[in-house]
């Protein structure tokens, strides 16, 4: 196989591509106005937009040693989203190093492993009970905070377990691995994707939360039924597997392997942050005792915050007595529910978003009793870890830089308008979707993605009169589904890896599966069109 170019490699490809364009293209310009906007949380904001018959040619300005200067203004014009990623990536990898995820995992199959003493159990099947919690379980991840890379680590864990219930290691994969990025495609609070391109297009941050919670349950649902669809025929007749041989190795290791002891334990300095967390959740239930919740047209005024700090101290509690590991998820489970309240009662961005998940990490590592040395470590690795992904956000912009400088971004806008403007717009979010499913094959970051195309495509949703949030939601399924099955993606590779599947025999096998989601995907934008939802 051809060796594909690295993304930065492309992405500066694309900049030389865009400085050439300066060239040729003759340059342009609409007159822009600003109107306001109401966030989430009720307050007034303003932003600009083009006027659909106001363009007009100017001269161009070619650009040449721009092309450098470019990279620069891409970086300090992305700089809050770029340390968002950096934050959030290190936080999480404080979080992972705790295995608080991996050991949650491991005690929820165990439960449910005994609920087959109960008939009713025995007669739906315990082992699709299993399937079932799992995947909802990898989806709610993948659609609140974007897991992805993680999924890695799973599959040693889902490929052997769905071989010893009788499946075969593509049924494991699918358990974690697809189940994430099915959630990650239909993406409800993904800080990744939605936030980063909702950043961008100039939008309420996690606005038009109630479609998109009805497109991920579409899209999960329809996941699930395929995967136990598959999982009924292999367990029938296991020969069926395109990879049953390849199993062996599996098969033979599953019969071998012998049950683990997991450490359970909770050190004092655990029971102390406890205490401390429950303080200052009080300090903040008294200072914020009501909380008006805005989604779409209404709002309730809730006592939320008084009742996150008791759940908290109950749960807290609860969690501390069997094990820290559990105290970890709590405060993950937690910083969810804070997410969720600030964003939508009090119009966090992301600033406040950076600064919950890093008190989430530095909290999961102060209960898993890490030193202050060992928690700056673990921070800059994550932070490693997720650097390319920061800095193509800087690279990308410097590519609308180049055609804003060289006064032909507006030029690509009024042709791409005209181009489409007879066939109407169901052809014209087909053409978007299509573009970023396409673009995703060989550009599968998706935080890149967004600051390519979010700015082009946002003012291009002004001129033929589509919601800004249907580009968004465009984005975010052409940058999910073909995740899963491009060879550019180091995680579908990875987990390949370590599933021992080959990609060849992968490819055969998902093909149809993707190419039904992105049906479905086209699908679930049509009534963005036809039908005033809430936030588009």
């Amino acid at each position: 196989m051809k060796r594909i170019p690295h993304t930065f490699t492309i992405v500066f490809a694309l900049i030389l591509i865009a400085a050439v364009t300066t060239w040729f293209v003759s340059g342009g310009e609409f007159v822009r106005q600003t109107v306001s906007v109401i966030n989430a949380d009720g307050s007034i904001s303003s932003r600009e937009v083009v006027q659909g018959d106001s363009f007009h040619y100017v001269p161009s300005q070619p650009q040449t040693w721009q092309i450098f200067s470019s990279l620069f203004n891409g970086f300090c014009d992305k700089a809050d989203i770029i340390i968002f990623i950096l934050m959030v990536g290190g936080a999480f990898w404080i979080l992972n190093n705790s295995h608080a995820i991996d050991i949650g995992v491991m005690a929820f199959l165990r439960r449910v492993q005994r609920l087959n003493r109960y008939r009713f159990i025995r007669r739906i099947g315990p082992d699709n009970i299993i399937i079932i919690l799992v995947m909802l379980m990898f989806s709610v991840f993948g659609a609140v905070f974007g897991m992805s890379e993680e999924t890695i680590a799973f599959s040693v864990i889902f490929v052997p377990l769905a071989v010893s219930m009788g499946y075969d290691s593509i049924v494991g994969l699918c358990m974690c691995y697809v189940a994430a990025h099915i959630g990650f495609a239909g993406a409800i609070l993904n800080p990744f994707t939605i936030g980063i391109a909702q950043g961008i297009a100039e939008l309420p941050i996690f606005s038009g939360l109630e479609y998109r919670l009805f497109c991920w349950f579409i899209l999960t649902i329809i996941g699930i039924a395929f995967v136990l669809w598959y999982a009924h025929r292999i367990k029938q007749n296991p020969n069926r597997s395109p990879v049953y041989m390849l199993d062996d190795y599996w098969r033979s290791r599953v019969q071998q392997q012998e049950n683990g002891t997991v450490a359970y334990h909770t050190p004092r300095v655990a029971w102390i942050l406890w205490i401390l967390i429950s303080i200052v959740l009080v300090y903040i239930a008294v200072a914020y005792a009501s909380t008006t919740i805005a989604i779409g047209q209404g709002s309730v005024s809730l006592p939320l915050m008084p009742i996150l700090a008791l759940l908290f101290f109950v749960s807290g509690f609860m969690c501390l007595r069997k094990s820290v590991h559990f105290f970890i998820l709590d405060i993950l489970l937690f910083t969810i529910f804070y997410l969720v309240v600030g964003v939508l009662g009090y119009g966090w961005y992301v600033m406040e978003i950076s600064a919950l998940f890093l008190a989430m990490g530095l909290l999961s590592g102060i209960a898993d009793n890490q030193s202050a040395d060992n928690l700056a470590k673990l921070f800059l690795s994550g932070c490693k870890d997720i650097l390319s992904a920061a800095l193509v956000v800087g690279l990308a912009s410097g590519i609308i830089f180049i055609l804003r400088d060289g006064r032909v971004i507006d030029t690509i806008l009024y042709a791409l308008t005209n181009s489409l403007s007879q066939t109407g717009t169901i052809a014209s979010v087909g053409v978007m979707y299509l573009f970023q499913t396409l673009l995703n094959v060989i550009m599968p970051s998706g935080s890149a993605k967004a600051a390519l195309t979010m700015p082009i495509m946002a003012q291009f949703a002004d001129l033929v009169s589509l919601s800004r949030q249907t580009t968004v939601l465009a984005f975010q399924f052409g940058d999910g589904f073909t995740n899963m099955l491009t060879p550019t993606s180091g995680v579908l590779i990875g987990c390949l890896g370590i599933a021992r599947i080959p990609y060849g025999t992968w490819l055969r096998w998902a093909w149809k599966f993707i190419l039904i989601l992105i049906l479905i995907g086209f699908l679930l934008l049509l009534p963005t069109i036809f039908f005033p939802l809430p936030g588009f």
